[in-house]
């Protein structure tokens, strides 16, 4: 997958995670996800477009670093509204599977990345 394949993924994430938090209910539990939630999807594409940026290794390697943290916690945050009953999985499912998916290419990146470019 090349650089703006995955831009337009990370960034669809966080667009398709917008539209799940605006159509939650507007009650106790479910408006603290809703808070975190699509900052945390919405920090995958902003990172990874951060990190496209960065000149030295180490500075992609470190902004990588976060899209995997952040697409992490939006797998989370998925998990606990389907798991709490407040989404269906049909709402939640393709959200998780793209989720997973980021997950896995950024964590090979990151370890292609680190191989060619050992910290001395």
């Amino acid at each position: 997958m090349n650089p703006d394949e995955f831009k337009r993924r990370t960034k669809g994430l966080g667009l398709a995670v917008i539209k799940l938090v605006d159509s939650l209910p507007r009650r106790g539990s479910v408006q603290t996800i809703g808070t975190q939630l699509p900052r945390a999807a919405t920090s995958v594409g902003a990172n990874y477009r951060a990190a496209c940026r960065g000149r030295p290794a180490a500075d992609v390697i470190a902004k990588l670093s976060v899209v995997l943290e952040e697409v992490d916690e939006t797998a989370y945050w998925l998990e606990l509204l389907l798991e709490s009953g407040h989404a269906s999985a049909d709402s939640i499912d393709d959200l998780l599977t793209e989720a997973h998916e980021i997950t896995a290419m950024t964590v090979a990146l990151l370890k292609t990345l680190k191989a060619r470019y050992p910290r001395p």
